[in-house]
């Protein structure tokens, strides 16, 4: 029988639905268990080795209308096929990480709850116990199993015809990997003097210790910033989220298509997601009502996800919908979540006194994660290079880390800290992408800009492209710029 390419897309549309929606009920808590091994063997065509060929062969065939729906549709195929191949050991891996404890001082500590438990620990001490303890079970018992699962993806790109994982990636997401991590050095090179000065203050009130003395184990509680949960309370946590896409114009309560879950279940998801069974037409917003600041930026990220699904045309083709370059995605959940770290936002929506402390601390923990993705990305260029000697990893990755973060880094999470297919690279490219919707919207709209409807129209207009083109050219037509990580640099670390 022929191969149909159109039959591929309506599976991997269907697929996607089903997957989507089981992700859905299982981390909604509708549902105890997730159920995605009878999905998989229902589909498993979609994730063979002749799929991958054959929409590489088409790819490779195609005018340049057709070409990004097929590279689109390339980068599936071979996430699809990765992930068969290595989905029996994430399984064993999810497995063993949900029946782990690990001992602390004679307390067990479940091994998945240690990072919660490590950031809601006042003791440094004790912080610092409760990391080596996770890391030792981490090293001896799930890394063999991350081992195995990184070398079968090595293998099968050399398999596929790509030289290695590394130009696999930079092939089907059209982006020159290796020059995207100098790009990123030059950012870490731009912020170096003055990061210290930047982070010290917060960190002196989140972990009583700067820089110069801070542990690894440190970060979860600097992350965390309690001394600012009176300032996001959880019981304003939806109803600020409601009266922001209010003032944009977008009435969350009459999107039919986007569904806001926040009732509560034993087994629903601790943290903010959104899913996606079919775009635009129904999309979830789950949150647990919490609060604190974490979940306040976390329940906004997610928000403009659903929004530009939501607000995505039904008629443009799949790949567009469902697939495409997650950097812009992710630049419009950043550019929501940045709202909860705004003065205008603090001060119009929340009413908040002392918002410049919540304020400092988001600056001072962006630079931070910006440093730590950058740095990250180096080290998975390294990673998944032809030439990568596995053995030296493990010293490379913490002597990466731990430079451009300023505290000695373990080297038990060399693999565990690594994200599939450079999803690393998105986070970056959207981080800059932000701070261009960011500025375009104070321009056209002034500093408040999320209380003018024409602002939601305009962002309505980029998000009915869903991600028709990639990060580059979106960024192009909209405004006529290009990302450049020198401004967020400037943003982060300004000069005196």
């Amino acid at each position: 029988m022929a191969w149909d390419l159109d039959q591929y897309r309506r599976d991997a549309e269907r697929f996607l639905e089903e997957i989507d929606r089981e992700y859905y009920l299982q981390g909604a808590g509708h549902k105890p268990d997730l159920e995605i091994e009878p999905i998989y063997e229902r589909y498993e065509s979609l994730f063979a080795r002749e799929a991958v060929d054959r929409v590489g062969e088409a790819r490779s065939s195609a005018d340049e209308e057709h070409g990004a729906r097929l590279r689109y549709l390339h980068q599936f195929a071979l996430d699809g096929h990765l992930g068969s191949i290595t989905r029996e050991l994430e399984t064993r891996v999810a497995e063993l990480e949900a029946t782990l404890e690990v001992e602390v001082a004679g307390e067990t500590i479940p091994y998945r709850m240690t990072p919660v438990v490590q950031a809601n620990e006042e003791d440094a001490s004790r912080r610092a116990e409760i990391e080596a303890a996770r890391n030792t079970v981490l090293g001896e018992r799930v890394n063999p199993l991350h081992l195995e699962q990184l070398e079968r993806a090595h293998s099968a790109c050399v398999e596929l015809g790509w030289p290695s994982y590394l130009d696999a990636y930079s092939d089907v997401r059209a982006l020159d990997l290796r020059a995207l991590a100098k790009e990123l050095e030059l950012f870490a090179e731009a912020t170096e003097e003055r990061y210290a000065e930047t982070v010290d203050p917060e960190l002196e009130r989140t972990v009583g210790r700067p820089l110069a003395e801070l542990r690894r184990s440190d970060l979860a509680r600097f992350f965390r910033a309690s001394h600012l949960d009176e300032l996001f309370p959880s019981d304003g946590m939806v109803p600020a989220l409601r009266r922001t896409l209010s003032r944009l114009g977008i009435d969350l309560d009459a999107q039919s298509n986007v569904t806001l879950d926040t009732e509560s279940r034993e087994t629903k998801s601790p943290r903010a997601f959104c899913s996606t069974p079919r775009v635009p037409q129904e999309v979830y917003l789950v949150l647990p009502p919490i609060g604190g600041r974490e979940d306040y930026a976390a329940l906004f990220h997610e928000a403009g996800h659903a929004e530009h699904y939501g607000c995505t045309e039904a008629d443009l083709a799949f790949e567009f919908r469902h697939l495409g370059d997650n950097s812009v995605t992710e630049s419009f959940a950043f550019l929501m979540e940045g709202l909860t770290a705004s003065p205008e936002w603090l001060q119009t929506i929340l009413e908040a006194e002392g918002g410049e402390a919540a304020i400092e601390h988001a600056r001072a923990a962006r630079l931070v994660m910006l440093r730590r993705y950058s740095a990250k990305l180096a080290y998975e260029v390294e990673l998944h290079a032809p030439d990568a000697e596995l053995s030296a990893m493990p010293d490379r990755y913490s002597e990466l880390l731990g430079e451009r973060i300023g505290v000695p880094w373990p080297r038990e999470t060399w693999l565990s800290d690594v994200d599939p297919s450079f999803y690393a690279a998105c986070y970056l490219r959207a981080w800059a992408l932000e701070v261009d919707w960011r500025e375009s919207l104070r321009d056209r709209f002034g500093g408040a800009w999320f209380t003018d409807p024409d602002a939601g129209a305009w962002l309505r207009g980029l998000w009915g492209d869903g991600q028709r083109l990639d990060a580059d050219r979106l960024l192009a037509e909209a405004t006529g710029g290009s990302l450049d990580f020198g401004r967020l640099a400037m943003e982060l670390t300004p000069a005196v």
